[in-house]
């Protein structure tokens, strides 16, 4: 597969224009060929092992983002959002979740599952069996935000605002959406759609360290 790749200077234009919206324009929708393409951008994330230990939930129903909303600290952006993703991990990562991953390889690689073996050894070693295991949740958790990051970035190259939500009550999000009952746990949210001309933080100058305060070349 050839890559086009965009400029540094695209790349930064979309980075210094990208922020936390705080207010969007609830009556701007992202259309919906473009919004696939945001859901492919997540699918394409990268994660540790390839396990992918998340699901995406997009929020579509009203009245459920409704309810979301007083469990995240009345934020707008949750109503007034085109789109609202909340981003889950796994109840258990166990090995009926690997065995699913071994099989998706062989099926995307056309190889058989007996020469995954190793591979398959490795992975239950170290998630399964391994010292990760203690705390494998947090791991998962962890790969989580290598998802947000991600998505917002590739909205931010498409020209689509965004807004990550840490400010929520997991639990109530399980409980609203049902989500323990599907298998999984809410770690963080992110709206999505176009910023309001009324939101004043559009505006202002993005405040960051010095690069030489944050980046050291040993």
């Amino acid at each position: 597969m050839r890559m086009n790749p965009i400029s540094t200077d695209q790349l930064l234009e979309s980075l210094h224009w990208r922020y936390a919206t705080k207010q969007f324009d609830a009556s701007k929708k992202i259309p919906s060929d473009l919004w696939k393409t945001l859901e492919d951008a997540l699918v394409l994330t990268p994660s540790s092992y390839g396990l992918q230990p998340w699901q995406f939930f997009v929020v579509e129903n009203p009245d459920l983002r409704a309810k979301l909303r007083p469990h995240s600290w009345n934020q707008s952006q949750v109503t007034d959002a085109s789109h609202l993703v909340v981003f889950a991990i796994p109840e258990k990562v166990d090995v009926p979740y690997m065995e699913k991953y071994l099989a998706r390889i062989a099926e995307v690689r056309g190889v058989t599952l007996e020469s995954l073996g190793f591979y398959r050894d490795m992975m239950m070693a170290d998630v399964i069996a391994g010292p990760r295991a203690a705390w494998v949740r947090e791991w998962a958790a962890r790969q989580v935000y290598i998802a947000l990051g991600n998505f917002m970035t590739s909205a931010a190259l498409v020209g689509i605002d965004t807004c990550p939500l840490e400010g929520i009550d997991p639990r109530e999000y399980d409980a609203i959406l049902d989500l323990p009952a599907k298998g999984y746990n809410t770690v963080v949210a992110c709206a999505a759609g176009y910023r309001s001309a009324e939101d004043k933080y559009a505006k202002l100058p993005k405040v960051r360290f010095e690069k030489s305060d944050l980046i050291r070349h040993l």
